[in-house]
């Protein structure tokens, strides 16, 4: 029983590290030779898993092959665009200037139950709204409201809004994020003085974000309703 547990573990380690040296897009929606690629690596690591016959090695080297094969294959791609639409195939255009393209979807044998289904993933219940939609090489759809059907953004409303990055997570069950006070170039004795005067301290705080503004939100681990926080400011906001 030892013996399949230090198997599995240094499998299950291997993968990971296969996964990650891919790259990000393996843990998302896959090309069509990633998810080969992923499929083959997967079962490959659950032989020497199942039968402590196989030795180790005989999972290792063709998992660590087939990752050295798709590198190489993704570093063709990108300097053959040839290679790369034959591999992967390229994108296509379903919708256009709002028309149905009949054909295309039967090329990709998408029944209508399936464009609807990929447009209600985008929040799109009714096809009127769409000006322009493309199907991508990882099987997701790409949309594009008409105009008058489109969320109209601050600037369409002439309302001026300052660029900022969204809040980071400072503490996180009692325990602080130094890598993100750093970021927010934010004292620990800051914060503190924050919590006490609001009659909180760190070790009672379940989630704490903070932004480039001072602006803070506090939910405590009693469950209370969470609270809105300035730095610098006395009174909190709730």
């Amino acid at each position: 029983m030892c013996v399949v547990l230090i198997r599995s573990l240094i499998l299950y380690i291997l993968v990971i590290f296969a996964v990650r040296l891919m790259g990000k897009r393996q843990l998302g929606e896959l090309q069509p030779s990633e998810l080969v690629i992923t499929i083959l690596v997967s079962n490959i690591a659950t032989l020497p898993i199942e039968d402590v016959n196989i030795p180790v090695i005989v999972g290792v080297t063709p998992i660590l092959a087939l990752v050295c094969f798709e590198v190489i294959v993704s570093c063709i791609n990108l300097r053959s665009p040839k290679l790369s639409r034959l591999i992967s195939g390229s994108p296509k255009i379903v919708i256009r200037g709002g028309c149905i393209e009949r054909d295309i979807l039967r090329e990709l044998r998408f029944s209508v139950d399936d464009l609807l289904m990929a447009l209600r993933s985008k929040d799109i219940f009714d096809l009127s709204e769409v000006q322009y939609a493309i199907v991508e090489t990882t099987g997701s759809i790409s949309v594009m409201k008409k105009s008058a059907e489109d969320t109209p953004s601050r600037n369409d409303l002439k309302i001026a809004a300052d660029c900022s990055d969204p809040p980071v997570l400072i503490i996180s069950d009692g325990r602080y994020i130094p890598q993100a006070m750093e970021s927010l170039k934010l004292g620990r004795s800051t914060v503190e003085a924050l919590l006490k005067r609001n009659g909180l301290s760190a070790d009672n705080v379940f989630i704490m974000t903070a932004d480039e503004s001072g602006k803070c939100f506090v939910a405590d681990k009693q469950g209370r309703p969470p609270k809105i926080l300035m730095i610098g400011e006395k009174n909190d906001k709730s």
